[in-house]
């Protein structure tokens, strides 16, 4: 035979290796080296009767492990391979040289013989993380069936006499029969399946967040102050927010969508961050179940940060679901009366002063929408819609593949104030998640007609014109409920801020149409100077005479509450010219609108060098704080003019009663009353109520009057005549664009 045979031969193999161990025992005829030889033998061929393992491990703690971060702590999290394949990985302990994981799985085993390598590292977001040591666990020497605690020390291959610490774990070595491998190989398979949709993007729900700001955070830098972002992950996705600069207690207003998968965990975890050049400091975390939260439906959430200090606030969105059993699916809805009897016993005017904050209940059915522009290549669309409603936001499912979506979604929204905005906005959803703007409508609540099912006409996005595609339109229906005397009392209060309104930025088109705006306005004024210049002038003696007779009187008679009374004599005027016209609302005919076309603001900034940005960054500072100055006051003049106008007959109703109140109270209490009282409630408001917010109750009425600008985007487009039968015959053909040659 020649060593060839030998070699290829296990019989071979075992003789020779049986001559050289009885070699050895006959050099050294040591009896315990026979005994332990004798036992790995026993135990090798006891190991060898079973194809597959399990090996159950309970992962307990860390001691003493290696500083990786310049706070000189870490953050650990273990790493478990066979074969160069990771098998598991546990979870992220943050700031901790002696971690407690007490984490618990099992890990499959088809080679004993192969031992498990033990990984630990420092988490860091966005870098490599840092190596903190190994170790290997022999399989061979775990007793089967027995728990055993162990203590691996960690080393560093290429520092081997440096010590890095200890991992503390129990495991378990179970042998399993041939059927157990096949099981478990089976749902292994299964698991691998999901994981697979989840890879193809495949989602449950969308939630969406906007990052508010926090408060009172940890001083990380020298100077007292820190860099802070916050980071975002859920299952496999990640999101960062911009940093804020010197600041403990930043403001970011940002918002982005995560996805929710149905076989993946539901903790959002959220961590805050200290930016620095070197290594970024940990500041604090939190994590947030949704499995807790409300589906359809904005949740405030405030939390505070664990190991740390301070707090976050966020609003938390958890919409677009799929599953047909939810309450938001139109195919399974059925109205409940007596549901809606509660709602109208809500809002009726004798509970009026149960909760004043809840001013109404908005429903808003979602059926279809067509006529859409092709964003893929395709020539087709997967369009999603978002309603939004001041700081509420909820979206519907996707559909993939089509120009006519048929979403079916019902929703609802808490009204807190009767002169918020609807806005509609339909979108086209991307392979990364990205979107594509397609059309946006938006709709004033206190312009629904309850039940009223019809097409709206999609516009662009400024609202001006309509939006891209064959005449795009949106199918919807709205009920509202509401107490009209919480509405009252909430109009006369600050308006909600929207925390995700785009920041004005100065642009050449908007800042000529506020000037214009405000020419207008000052236009007026000057017609109005000269009438009264034409009076002092004597140019007609008989309109001359009679200004200088009720100028006259007027010195001699006039008491305060005549001042309010001239107004309402205004306003009288104003609502018999708008009855005897018939033009409560704004005119639908009216032709649309030509607003700024974004291609081309894109193309001029995409022109401007970025020298030349730098260069103008100041000159544009200044120039943008005119432009929104003069809207301001562009758009404080129009709601003046639009509140006696009538053109929400709601409000101007309400500033009439206002000021026939007023007109009373100025004809019974002497002004000097009327000044003492005032001072005094401005002087003790902070003593009586230290968290009122000061505000002036008549800019907050003038502030829910659209200005001119709000009107047009208000403005309703006709909408093309539809064969769909839902739609009740709401279209009309849009005559005002002949085709060519007609």
């Amino acid at each position: 035979m020649n060593d060839s045979n030998v070699r290829d031969t296990p019989s071979a193999l075992r003789t020779a290796s049986s001559l050289i161990l009885q070699v050895v025992a006959d050099m050294e005829p040591n009896e315990d080296c026979q005994l332990i030889s004798e036992s790995q033998r026993k135990k090798e061929t006891v190991l060898r009767q079973y194809s597959f393992f399990q090996l159950r491990v309970h992962l307990r703690r860390g001691k003493d492990l290696v500083a990786r971060d310049k706070s000189g702590t870490s953050d650990p999290y273990v790493k478990f391979k066979v074969n160069g394949r990771l098998m598991y990985k546990s979870k992220t302990i943050y700031r901790d040289l002696n971690p407690q994981w007490d984490e618990s799985f099992t890990l499959p085993v088809e080679d004993v013989f192969t031992p498990v390598h033990i990984k630990v590292f420092d988490y860091d977001w966005g870098l490599q993380d840092d190596f903190m040591g190994a170790s290997f666990l022999d399989l061979t020497a775990l007793e089967l069936g027995r728990a055993q605690d162990i203590s691996l020390t960690l080393q560093d291959p290429d520092k081997p006499e440096e010590y890095l610490g200890e991992i503390v774990l129990t495991t378990t070595l179970w042998p399993r029969t041939q059927e157990d491998k096949e099981q478990y190989f089976q749902r292994n398979s299964r698991i691998s399946d999901m994981n697979r949709r989840l890879k193809s993007q495949i989602w449950s729900s969308v939630v969406t967040i906007v990052l508010i700001d926090a408060k009172n955070l940890l001083a990380m830098d020298l100077d007292g102050y820190s860099d802070p972002y916050v980071k975002f992950r859920l299952g496999q996705e990640k999101y960062k927010s911009k940093v804020i600069y010197k600041s403990l207690n930043p403001t970011w207003l940002e918002q982005f969508d995560l996805h929710l998968y149905d076989d993946q965990s539901q903790e959002l975890e959220v961590t805050v961050w200290d930016k620095d050049r070197s290594k970024d400091d940990f500041i604090g975390k939190c994590s947030i179940d949704l499995s807790q939260l409300e589906r359809e439906k904005t949740h405030k959430i405030k939390k505070d940060l664990e190991d740390g200090a301070g707090s976050i606030q966020l609003l938390l969105t958890i919409s677009g679901t799929t599953a047909s059993e939810t309450i938001s699916d139109l195919t399974t809805y059925e109205v409940n009366p007596r549901e809606k009897e509660v709602l109208l016993e809500r809002y009726a005017l004798q509970r009026t002063f149960h909760n004043l904050k809840d001013v109404g209940h908005l429903t808003v059915r979602v059926y279809k929408a067509q006529g859409l522009a092709a964003a893929d290549l395709g020539g087709k669309s997967d369009p999603f819609c978002v309603l939004e409603l001041v700081n509420a936001r909820l979206q519907t499912q996707t559909e993939y593949k089509t120009l006519t979506p048929s979403w079916q979604k019902i929703f609802t929204f808490n009204v807190k104030d009767i002169h918020s905005v609807l806005e509609v906005t339909v979108y086209d959803e991307d392979k990364d998640h990205k979107v594509e703007f397609l059309g946006k409508v938006a709709i004033p609540l206190i312009r629904i007609k309850n039940g009223e099912k019809r097409w709206y006409a999609l516009k662009d996005k400024k609202l001006y014109g309509r939006a891209k595609g064959n005449s795009p339109q949106i199918l919807l229906e709205m009920d509202i409920v509401w107490n009209p005397i919480r509405a009252c009392i909430r109009t006369l209060n600050p308006k909600e801020d929207k925390y995700m309104n785009p920041e004005v930025k100065f642009k050449r088109q908007v800042f000529v149409r506020n000037v214009m705006r405000l020419k207008a306005i000052i236009m007026w004024i000057i017609d109005i100077s000269k009438v009264i210049q034409r009076w002092l002038e004597w140019e007609s003696t008989i309109q001359s005479i009679i200004a200088l007779t009720v100028f006259i009187l007027l010195c001699y008679y006039f008491e305060p509450y005549m001042a309010p009374l001239a107004m309402i004599l205004v306003f009288l005027k104003c609502y018999v010219v708008q009855t005897l016209m018939g033009n409560w609302s704004a005119n639908e005919d009216d032709d649309e609108p030509t607003g700024d076309d974004d291609d081309d603001d894109e193309d001029k900034d995409r022109e401007e060098k970025k020298s030349l940005k730098e260069k103008l960054q100041a000159i544009q500072e200044v120039t943008q704080t005119v432009q929104n100055s003069i809207g301001f006051i562009a758009s404080l003049g129009e709601q003046v003019k639009n509140t006696f106008n009538f053109t929400v007959p709601f409000l101007s109703f309400l500033a009439m009663f206002l000021t026939t109140l007023i007109c009373f109270v100025l004809y019974w209490v002497p002004v000097r009353y009327l000044i003492m009282a005032w001072g005094i409630n401005k002087f003790a408001r902070k003593l009586i109520r230290p968290h009122t917010v000061p505000n002036n109750e008549v800019l907050d009425l003038l502030s829910r009057v659209p200005d001119n600008e709000e009107l047009i985007a208000f403005r309703e487009l006709r909408v093309q005549q539809t064969s769909d039968p839902n739609t009740g015959g709401a279209g009309k053909r849009d005559l005002r664009k002949k085709p060519k040659g007609s």
